[in-house]
């Protein structure tokens, strides 16, 4: 019964990346122009 929640949760961990947009990973300076308010 483990096995099978483990599979579960690792599947819906999964799915729920497939809709995310943008990069994976953050950025290591924001945008200027959202530092000078435009």
């Amino acid at each position: 019964m483990r096995l099978v929640w483990s599979v579960v949760f690792a599947s819906l961990l999964l799915l729920s990346g497939c809709g995310q947009k943008g990069p994976l990973y953050l950025p290591d300076q924001p945008d200027v122009a959202t530092q000078q308010g435009e």
